[in-house]
């Protein structure tokens, strides 16, 4: 996984509440196992009509926003069931971070695991930066996880709060497997201890 530190990048707004993991990533998509290639899914049914063509007023299909990093939306993110594709979609795409005023904590967890940070704050702040990523392609938004900081393109800045081992696992670009590589040499001499004990296993 990416270590994720500092981004500065296009923030779309997607100022809809309640986006559900199904919007995120429709049902018929999760028949794969492999974290890449649900990219060109994403938001699959806002972003393309009947005939697979894009919807030219959905957010990420204007050409201000097709490389957005950032997504600033409205309360309740990821709602709805626990496919942890709908994390996978989003990472695929390029997204890294979301701004929501809250987020269902399933997909809240599972973001954390895909190396998406997922930033909750008040909806005063929330509506600001709702408002400067409006501003499409020429306002840069900076997530700085070392500072907790998002700060717009005006230079306005807000603090926000993370678990500090998920905040770690983030700045060393560390998952499941990626925590329990760091174990791996305890993890070796256990098992030639424990081959030792108990050669008969």
């Amino acid at each position: 996984m990416d270590k994720f530190e500092k981004l500065t990048g296009i923030a779309a707004p997607m100022p809809l509440v309640n986006i559900d993991t199904d919007m995120i990533i429709p049902k018929q998509f999760l028949k794969t196992i492999k974290r890449s290639g649900l990219g060109v899914h994403l938001f699959d049914e806002m972003r393309f009509d009947d005939n697979g063509d894009e919807i030219p007023d959905f957010v990420l299909n204007k050409p201000q926003y097709r490389e957005a990093q950032v997504i600033v939306a409205g309360d309740n993110f990821g709602c709805g069931s626990s496919r942890e594709h709908a994390p996978w979609a989003l990472k695929d795409f390029g997204i890294k971070a979301v701004v929501s005023t809250s987020f269902a904590d399933i997909f809240y967890n599972n973001c954390f695991k895909n190396g998406i940070l997922p930033i909750a704050l008040p909806r005063e702040a929330v509506d600001l930066l709702m408002k400067d990523a409006e501003k499409g392609s020429n306002a840069r938004m900076i997530v700085d996880l070392e500072a907790q900081t998002v700060t717009s393109s005006d230079g306005e800045s807000f603090s926000f709060e993370i678990d500090p081992f998920k905040k770690h696992c983030l700045l060393n670009g560390l998952d499941d497997i990626g925590l329990s590589m760091e174990k791996v040499s305890s993890i070796d001499t256990f098992e030639v201890q424990a081959a030792q004990a108990r050669p008969w296993v």
